[in-house]
């Protein structure tokens, strides 16, 4: 069986991706919290602005769940969050406080179970759900076709139009079981 950058260098439009930036791994996050919160700092953002908001959160405050919770709404306002992302922060730090979204939990679930677990707490879409399996339980094969990013690697690419999410998800199914790896690079030809 071959390996993911075995399989994406068999893409012609991938290949020179991987030969220029190397071997992007998955890692799994340190701080699930923490991570949740940034992908919701990064939802519908630029990723310059995001950088800003989440640089300035983390600056400000220590990011658990009790202190988010403790924090005023102003402070947390101040460093960039629109009211609303407040209240996904909070939704958040709740349900981590409250429940067990445990990263040995969670990594037990498959990822329809984690995204109908995440999805549960208000301002937790599809989108960060699936950022969540890819950037805290590192799996290998999941592909946001709604990312903002990755369709329009996908239409630098492959000439997509930016629209067309069915095209592209049929087209990614050529990377199974490392559609998680194809999208780190074609969020590399998007930046």
């Amino acid at each position: 069986m071959t390996g993911p950058y075995e399989t994406l260098r068999d893409d012609p439009k991938l290949a020179p991706l991987v030969d220029e930036h190397g071997e992007l791994g998955l890692d799994p996050a340190d701080d699930p919290f923490g991570r949740l919160v940034v992908s919701v700092c990064n939802q519908q953002l630029s990723t310059a602005s995001a950088a800003a908001i989440e640089e300035r959160l983390f600056d400000r405050f220590e990011v658990t769940p009790g202190a988010i919770l403790a924090a005023d709404e102003d402070a947390l306002r101040d460093v960039g969050l629109s009211r609303q992302k407040v209240d996904y922060v909070r939704n958040i730090a709740e349900a981590f406080r409250d429940g067990d979204l445990s990263v040995d939990r969670l990594g037990a679930m498959d990822d329809d179970e984690v995204t109908a677990a995440l999805t549960e707490i208000t301002g937790v879409g599809e989108w960060t759900a699936e950022m969540f399996l890819i950037f805290v339980l590192a799996r290998e094969d999941v592909f946001p076709v709604g990312d903002l990013g990755i369709r329009k690697g996908m239409a630098t690419l492959y000439d997509f139009d930016e629209s067309d999410r069915a095209g592209m998800s049929e087209h990614a199914s050529r990377w199974k079981p490392y559609r998680s790896y194809a999208s780190r690079y074609l969020w590399r030809a998007y930046d």
